[in-house]
């Protein structure tokens, strides 16, 4: 998961993942298939980790400062290895949209799962919910902006402003 997340889909070579996994290539087909199986279970995982931060962050926060754990969550979480990488997620859209449909839209259905999430958030919070429908949306644009500007190895600082701008404005927004 951490080789496609950091080199992509397309730039991962089979002979990339086997030194990774430190499997011969009959091991990797028995237990995988193909590249591609591998990545779209490699993506999942990473799916299911992040709605799990999302979720647990539900149990125990109020809503609105569960979208700022989140949203400030992966910033603080990655860390050495991960620094930079941005959401895997964002990243297969960003590289595969057009090149290869189906991966790119399991990739969106996680990030449709996470926008549902917060939609979720906001109307706990208070919003109607065609406001916490459409906030949900903006925050989604939000998130995605700041896990690729993380690949462009912006400084971490600009978009926490970014993540605090953003929730300043829910604050005065109409409910």
């Amino acid at each position: 998961m951490k080789l496609f997340w950091r080199n992509g889909y397309q730039a991962s070579s089979l002979s990339d993942l086997l030194d990774e996994m430190k499997i011969g290539r009959g091991s990797f087909y028995a237990a995988f298939g193909d590249k591609r199986r591998l990545y779209l279970e490699c993506l999942n995982l990473f799916g299911e980790r992040t709605f799990a931060i999302v979720q647990k962050a539900k149990d125990k926060y109020p809503p609105m400062n569960t979208i700022r754990y989140f949203l400030e969550h992966s910033l603080n979480y990655a860390e050495g290895s991960k620094a930079g990488l941005g959401c895997m997620a964002v990243n297969t859209v960003v590289e595969l949209a057009g090149v290869d449909d189906e991966l790119a839209v399991a990739a969106s259905a996680w990030l449709s799962k996470l926008q549902a999430l917060f939609e979720a958030c906001l109307r706990e919070a208070g919003y109607s919910p065609a406001r916490a429908a459409e906030y949900a949306a903006y925050l989604m644009l939000v998130n995605e902006g700041v896990r690729v500007a993380s690949r462009r190895k912006l400084p971490r600082r600009q978009s926490l402003d970014a993540i605090d701008t953003a929730l300043r404005f829910l604050q005065i927004a109409p409910r």
